[in-house]
């Protein structure tokens, strides 16, 4: 692999990088960068990620320690990386800039390889760190979403790179044995201490200040800084969460959004500071493939717990609602049901009802008390974690949610089933095609007529 000829100074993105052992930064990105030249399968899904298809043609380089010939914006700090994506005669370029433990990516040295970019004609820059974004295209800082600058930035965590590295070799998607080989000896250097990834494990400062507001009766400002800390600290925390669960299923889980917050970061957080400020919780949804619902995970501040459940459609081939309710219990087999509620959802203006598990499976009938002539329409199951006060806890708080997430889907929800309208049957008087003949069908006529 050569050096582009509009590079004064590059190397190839190495697996055994020559650096000092104080550069951290440098040699992760070399190693990771060189990997995803190397193995076909894991470059092609983190190009995926950021809008781009690797195809069979196609040829990713990597370097580290670039310089572009002719610069006319001089900075200290070079970019740690380029991507570089051909395909036949098109070229696809990506600046690299990554931090590992706990440094933190700076708006200002990201705007400046953005005008580096520009300058080079390259197509956009790409962070990587221990921060979160619930998707690549949503940089989890501020100004960088907020400049007006037309080059994209897109953003990998580290734990979101050793997710997909995860994955593809769970599933056996790597075909080459060599490759394969490759990104098992990565997963060990990105999961040993030395390489810096972590995942995100405490709450602001200003969590305790939002708690300490809420419990003593207050109304969280209209225009509160701490407010959007905590929230944008949730917004991280639930993207590793989402990491979490799709390790331990082995299946991509996301965060599920509604279409209009999709590529909408500040009409999110508008909506999102609204629910904070209202009702003083924090919100999320989970897709998980295959699930029979969303995984719907709520942090309710003024109750001091953490909710996790998820909504069924009740079968409607079932009359009462006793038979509607046996029929989500049969799948409720976890023998922690202290914490399990269902609150049943009504048809029109009735309110919704709720009960405990424990007295459900004493007696069904319960959720008929008065709900006579009614036919629940779906339920709400769902664990109540009482988190006390380890939930004003900046650390605690996170361990209490990383806990009780997979636990509740350990023990429910990967055991519940979706109602499934049942398929259309043949009516036991037209069993044959005889009986829904032309003559058949003139004979039903007339009959109908006569009567």
């Amino acid at each position: 692999m050569e050096r582009p000829d509009y590079l004064v100074q590059g190397e190839v993105a190495r697996l055994f990088p020559v650096l000092a052992t104080t550069s951290k930064e440098g040699r992760t990105t070399s190693i990771v960068l060189a990997c995803m030249s190397k193995v076909d399968e894991f470059g092609a899904e983190l190009m995926a990620s950021v809008g781009q298809r690797l195809g069979k043609r196609a040829k990713l380089e990597t370097f580290t320690e670039i310089v572009f010939k002719n610069e006319k914006i001089k900075i200290k700090d070079r970019p740690d990386g380029l991507i570089v994506m051909r395909n036949g005669a098109k070229e696809w370029r990506a600046l690299v800039e990554a931090k590992v433990g706990n440094a933190e990516l700076g708006s200002e040295q990201v705007e400046k390889y953005r005008e580096i970019a520009k300058e080079q004609s390259v197509d956009c820059v790409i962070t990587i760190s221990n921060q979160f974004a619930t998707t690549p295209a949503n940089h989890p800082l501020d100004e960088v979403r907020k400049s007006r600058s037309k080059i994209p930035v897109y953003h990998w965590s580290w734990m979101s790179i050793l997710t997909i590295i995860d994955l593809l070799l769970n599933r056996d998607d790597v075909a080459d044995e060599d490759q394969q080989l490759l990104l098992h000896e990565l997963r060990r250097f990105l999961t040993h201490e030395s390489a810096g990834v972590k995942g995100f494990d405490r709450m602001p400062p200003e969590w305790t200040e939002v708690n300490r507001l809420v419990s003593a009766g207050g109304k969280i400002p209209a225009k509160s800084n701490e407010a959007v800390s905590v929230l944008e600290a949730w917004h991280q925390e639930t993207r590793d969460l989402s990491l979490i669960l799709s390790r331990q299923t082995e299946t991509a889980v996301d965060e599920k959004l509604p279409r209009k917050h999709r590529n909408a970061p500040a009409e999110r957080r508008k909506d999102e500071l609204a629910t904070l400020r209202d009702v003083a919780q924090l919100r999320s949804v989970l897709d998980i493939p295959g699930a029979a619902a969303p995984l719907e995970v709520v942090a309710d501040i003024a109750r001091r717990t953490i909710d996790i459940g998820m909504t069924l459609r009740a079968p409607e081939d079932k009359v009462s609602s006793k038979a509607r309710v046996n029929w989500l219990l049969r799948q409720l087999k976890t023998d922690s049901r202290d914490e399990l509620f269902v609150r049943l959802n009504w048809p029109g203006r009735s309110d919704s009802t709720q009960f405990s598990v424990t007295e459900l499976l004493a007696d069904p009938s319960l959720c008929e008390k008065d709900k006579e002539g009614l036919q629940v329409l779906s339920f709400h199951v769902f664990m109540a974690r009482r988190v006390g006060a380890k939930f004003t806890q900046q650390t605690n708080f996170i361990k209490e949610l990383e806990d009780a997430v997979p636990f509740f889907y350990k023990e429910v929800g990967q055991n519940l089933a979706e109602w499934r309208k049942p398929a259309p049957r043949i009516k036991p008087d037209r069993a044959s095609s005889s009986d829904v003949s032309v003559a058949a069908l003139q004979d039903e006529a007339e009959e109908g007529l006569e009567e």
